[in-house]
């Protein structure tokens, strides 16, 4: 049984900060807001939409095929290719490649999947030292925390208190938070790190069958500084982020960061397709649960996602309850749908972290019916007996009472009645509705009694 605490509880926690709600819902909307400007400007957005959408549906129906090509060509470019059934294998794979060069640093740019892997603790268990080079990646790490935001990890930290972590870590003034000086400190910090390291991993943003190369995003060329001056690059790479062909590439490239910060493009698109004289270049295409669920017919969608976090931008609960309540590497709506995928007993509560709203599935660039598979995850989860059994209980019953017109029309009578003439019987600590908003006035009929009347 996970004893973990859960999505409420945890947002609870955010929600005890009423000003860092506000800003973290008035920045993330802002974000939200330059993604729509900048789409708007697009009259083949729609177009660029579906055919993303689509292109990923034919990959996802016919990876095992597009899988053997894309390890075929990177073979044949001089890649050493991997494969990873879980998380597991993949953290021991980054190890024994680190212990066979006699490595104990290495420099790591931005990896979802490494976070989903929980790479970082393993190596740091195996005396081995990873540096996050990503700024918002690197703050975290420093907190001692994960990220919050799949594309702005520290989105939840005042500059105040980085500047806190900065004096307590890299040495700056107390007191300081000027974001210049926090940038270059961090950058005469990062330098260094890249000069030494000789072992650096990288995730993947997207794969080509075509040419065996991969393509990483930033917008920091922190991928490329680690990459380029380490004697080993590793990618890590999850099997879904293959694309067929090179000229399928525009595509993706121009929805990513329309998405994501509302940029026109990635200031760095870096392909890499071979190691240069002298280095050696490992891919790990890492399965850890993917296959299970290309497996699920409701859920297969979810493998479209491209890592933008559009969706976390856009909702209403990520808004005002924070990454850190999700409690997984990959937060909002799109964690909601993957998480239960690994394990469902232990993020049951996050399919239910939801308002239903769409509005995640409006702007997912490449057209993924998120707030339908978070529908469809809780009629699994309590199909699974994975829910709060009081719930399901109170579900039961009003599913009863639904069902009868002389129960339902009984039990609004009652209800009239006691916010009426007995309002602490609603308006109290156990009814999880009255604690974030007012119960509403009785109404003097109901509708039913409103329409007869009418109807006469």
């Amino acid at each position: 049984m996970h004893t973990e605490k859960k999505h409420a509880a945890l947002a609870n926690t955010f929600n005890a900060d009423e000003t860092r709600v506000d800003w973290h819902d008035q920045t993330l909307w802002f974000v939200r807001a330059k993604r729509d400007r900048l789409t708007h400007g697009l009259p083949e957005w729609e177009t660029l939409r579906d055919t993303a959408s689509q292109i990923k549906h034919h990959v996802l129906s016919h990876l095992s095929e597009y899988l053997q090509e894309f390890e075929k060509n990177a073979q044949a470019n001089g890649v050493q290719v991997h494969w990873a059934a879980d998380a597991e294998e993949h953290n021991h794979i980054v190890y024994e490649l680190l212990q066979q060069h006699g490595i104990d640093r290495m420099v790591k740019s931005k990896s979802m999947l490494t976070e989903e892997c929980h790479l970082n603790d393993y190596l740091s268990s195996k005396g081995i030292e990873v540096i996050d080079s990503d700024l918002g990646e690197r703050i975290v790490q420093l907190a001692k925390e994960m990220p919050s935001h799949i594309v702005l990890p520290c989105i939840h930290k005042k500059k105040e208190e980085i500047g806190e972590i900065f004096h307590e870590h890299l040495g700056t003034a107390e007191g300081v938070s000027d974001p210049q000086i926090l940038t270059e400190t961090a950058r005469q910090h990062l330098r260094d790190v890249f000069m030494t390291r000789r072992a650096a991993l990288t995730g993947v943003n997207f794969a080509l069958a075509e040419t065996g190369e991969m393509v990483v995003c930033t917008n920091e060329g922190n991928a490329d500084m680690g990459a380029h001056l380490s004697s080993i690059h590793i990618a890590s790479m999850g099997i879904e982020k293959l694309l067929p062909k090179r000229e399928h590439l525009g595509v993706f490239l121009r929805l990513l960061t329309r998405s994501a910060t509302g940029q026109p493009i990635t200031t760095y698109s870096s392909h890499f397709r071979k190691p240069r004289a002298g280095q050696e270049m490992h891919v790990i295409l890492v399965d850890n649960g993917r296959s299970r669920q290309l497996g699920r017919k409701d859920f297969r969608n979810s493998l479209k996602c491209i890592r933008c976090g559009a969706c976390m931008n856009t909702c209403p609960v990520y808004r005002r309850s924070g990454g850190h309540s999700y409690h997984h590497a990959i937060s909002g709506p799109i964690g909601s749908i993957l998480a239960p995928n690994l394990d469902m007993e232990k993020f049951a509560d996050l399919p239910f972290a939801s308002t239903l709203c769409g509005s995640c599935s409006n702007v997912c660039p490449v057209k993924i019916d998120i707030h339908n598979q978070l529908y469809k995850w809780r009629q699994e989860l309590v199909k699974a007996g994975y829910t709060d059994k009081k719930k399901t209980l109170a579900m039961k019953v009003m599913a009863n009472t639904l069902a009868s017109p002389s129960k339902f029309k009984l039990a609004g009578k009652m209800g009239r009645l006691a916010l009426k003439y007995a309002p602490f019987t609603v308006n109290n600590r156990l009814n999880p509705w009255y604690k974030g908003r007012e119960m509403p006035i009785p109404p003097k009929q109901s509708f039913s009694e409103w329409y007869r009347e009418r109807k006469k």
